[in-house]
């Protein structure tokens, strides 16, 4: 926000210097970022957050920085109250819905019209150019300058209609018909739906309420008769009709963090004011239509002191802080032993509670007199249960040499359909499966994802084209999908993604190297289940879309699928140009921290050793390795510690429906040392019971 030292000085008696005038701001929260002389003028560039609307004007900026010497802000020089006085034309209160008539009451909460007769449009004067230029505002004609002047200084938007241009000379405000199309000052053609207001005359759309006017019935140089509107809108209103015309302005940017509403006549005794100093006319008294007041916010507080001392540690008297508040419009209503009630300004919408005016004196108190101690922490510093396990999910990955990804939420919607999505997140019969942004925030990426895989094949393209071929990524975040019943929020999920590719160990080192295949991103996938406490996770074949027939693995947790791992299928590959195997795995993250998982056993180190028997088996090309471990397992054999999978092998030698796979056996006694006899017996039994259940057998 720009706001011309001058014109403070104007407003208010300040003998400040403009350096000490940005000092004085930024101690008060308005945080001058810096100043630029324009002419004779010095320009201060206040950066404002999104909860101080009040400060976009002039007006309120000078009722800070006197706030910050303990003083309230006078009136700003207007033409009288009294419309004799102004010489202002009567205007029959029973004409006025004549005048204006407003449709949408629940939107438009107040609106106010006057109308000034035999004006001439021309050139603005040079000290109205330079003032608006030095803001950044470029002259138009006097008419539309003051106008924008008038909102610069007070904070209040209006426009300014050519009366002659509006059919039968009277104001709508109502909400726009479906289809509806306006030719807005820009000369853009925007079509418009039921959900914006406009402001219409007897047949058509005159002005975007709250954003901008129409070019059919803007001020010209033959303009004689002007209609001067200055209204209330509501703030959601505005902001959605914004985005969704795409069109922002100041106005709109004023509307959407909320103006005065009982500024609104004082804004118009003021634009009138200038319009006959500048342009001549005879002006009529004003329509006021004020179909629905707001009821001023009220704050209780007990003892705003002891708030004031227990939430900033600052202490400050009861009297201060009443003097604090009443020097920025905030004054206490009522006061007993018990508490007080303070009732919130018409332009501070954002003091709602106790904390909001503990804010306010600690603000004008100083920030640098509370001193520097930590408070008391309860238990900070400590992990909540997820949090503990994402953790040890990112240090496991870490570990592993794998880095950490953040990925954009927003993908192509040249992805749907490509990825299978893990179970329950993306539910495929609705019309529209996945989340679609209205305004994106990316050229292109107008979906949510729904999969997090994209975006780190995206960063591995990324990778390859800055040629660095060996790449472990993985990231944790959320993944989003439309909801069946109409109206509810977007489902998340929370996933885990991974992308391996490359050879195990960098290139240019000495020391030998292999290729990274299916088992190092299951085995990563493993390393993360085991980190959050499961380890009886199974892999089955899947049939996932994304990922290659053969080398694709659907990951089930207490018998519930939760995702997949494998290798990219060539469509995908060929879509990314990758020119080598790369695997990817994602897990529902969410699903697997709801497991209910057993406490970690620790046993001590085995005194005797054990013994390892590889066996290689003939089996079918389907035959998992699951299924020979489950039957292993169920025989529940003391001295059979554990039972791994060693490697598989398909080709010479054996017939095309075959596959040689090899398994390691541990043999180990807690008591004593195994002889040989007892491990070649308890060997042949778990042989033969293989080759009874499952028709497996060694090959020799």
């Amino acid at each position: 926000m720009n706001i011309s030292y001058n014109w403070l000085k104007e407003l208010i008696d300040i003998d400040l210097s403009p350096e000490e005038t940005a000092a004085a701001l930024t101690r008060v929260g308005l945080a001058v970022e810096g100043i630029h002389q324009h002419k004779d003028d010095f320009v201060l560039d206040i950066d404002l957050t999104s909860n101080r609307p009040d400060c976009l004007s002039h007006l309120g900026v000078a009722r800070e920085l006197l706030a910050g010497f303990g003083k309230a802000i006078g009136s700003v020089e207007s033409s009288s109250d009294d419309p004799a006085d102004a010489g202002a034309i009567p205007f029959p209160a029973l004409l006025a819905p004549e005048i204006v008539n407003i449709l949408a009451p629940e939107i438009c909460h107040r609106f106010t019209a006057r109308i000034v007769r035999g004006v001439k449009v021309g050139p603005s004067p040079q000290w109205l150019v330079d003032r608006l230029e030095s803001l950044g505002e470029r002259s138009i004609n006097n008419i539309a300058d003051i106008t924008n002047y008038v909102m610069l200084e007070l904070g209040q938007p209006m426009h300014a209609f050519d009366l002659d241009k509006l059919t039968e000379g009277r104001i709508v405000v109502r909400m726009a018909r479906q289809g509806e199309s306006i030719t807005t000052l820009d000369d853009v053609e925007r079509t418009l739906d039921a959900s914006m207001l406009v402001i219409c005359d007897a047949e058509k759309p005159v002005a975007v309420a709250g954003v901008m006017g129409g070019s059919a019935s803007g001020i010209t140089d033959t303009t004689t008769n002007v209609l001067i509107e200055v209204a209330y809108f509501m703030r959601d209103s505005v902001r959605q009709t914004s985005r969704k015309l795409d069109l922002a302005t100041e106005a709109s940017y004023r509307f959407e963090r909320g103006v005065d509403i009982d500024n609104l006549v004082r804004a118009s005794d003021r634009a009138v004011e200038l319009i006959r100093e500048l342009a001549g006319g005879d002006v009529a008294d004003i329509v006021d239509i004020f179909p629905t007041r707001l009821s001023a916010k009220e704050v209780e507080s007990r003892d705003i002191s002891a708030a004031v001392k227990r939430l900033t540690g600052l202490s400050v008297s009861n009297d201060e802080c009443s003097h604090i508040l009443s020097s920025l419009g905030i004054d206490a209503v009522s006061s007993s032993a018990l508490s007080a009630i303070y009732r919130s300004p018409s332009w501070r919408h954002d003091i709602a509670i106790e904390e909001d005016l503990v804010e306010e004196i600690a603000r004008h108190f100083g920030y640098e007199n509370i001193a520097d101690e930590l408070p008391p922490a309860y238990g900070a510093g400590e992990y909540q249960s997820n949090e503990e396990q994402k953790k040890r999910v990112r240090n496991s990955l870490a570990a592993l040499g794998c880095i950490e990804a953040i990925g954009y939420s927003f993908i192509d919607a040249a992805n749907d359909g490509l990825f299978e999505t893990v179970p329950g997140l993306v539910t495929p019969s609705l019309d529209e499966p996945y989340v679609t942004l209205r305004d994106s925030v990316i050229e292109g990426a107008v979906r949510m994802r729904a999969s997090l895989l994209p975006g780190l094949l995206g960063a591995a393209k990324l990778n390859f084209n800055h040629q660095n071929r060996d790449i472990t990524l993985f990231e944790l975040g959320k993944a989003f999908a439309a909801e069946s019943s109409a109206g509810s929020l977007p489902r998340e999920r929370e996933l885990f993604g991974l992308v391996m590719t490359g050879s195990d160990v960098g290139e240019g080192r000495l020391m030998p190297s292999r290729e990274l295949d299916f088992f190092d991103v299951k085995g990563a996938v493993e390393l993360v289940l085991n980190a959050v406490g499961i380890s009886n996770a199974a892999f089955i074949p899947t049939d996932a879309r994304h990922l290659r027939r053969g080398q694709a693995a659907a990951v089930i947790v207490g018998g519930v699928e939760v995702g997949s791992v494998g290798r990219i299928n060539e469509e995908i590959a060929g879509n990314y140009k990758f020119r080598q195997p790369v695997y990817v795995a994602e897990i529902d993250l969410q699903a697997i921290l709801a497991q209910k998982t057993e406490p970690v056993r620790y046993e001590p180190l085995p005194k005797y050793p054990s013994v390892l028997r590889d066996v290689s088996l003939l089996v079918r090309r389907d035959q998992r390795f699951a299924s020979i471990r489950s039957v292993v397992e169920s025989l529940a054999i003391p001295i059979c510690q554990s039972v791994g999978f060693v490697d598989s092998f398909q080709g010479k030698g054996l017939a095309d429906n075959e596959s040689s796979l090899t398994i390691r056996l541990e043999y180990r006694s807690d008591e004593r040392t195994l002889t040989e006899a007892e491990v070649n017996e308890t060997h042949a039994s778990i042989l033969a019971a293989l080759e009874s259940e499952l028709g497996v057998r060694p090959r020799i």
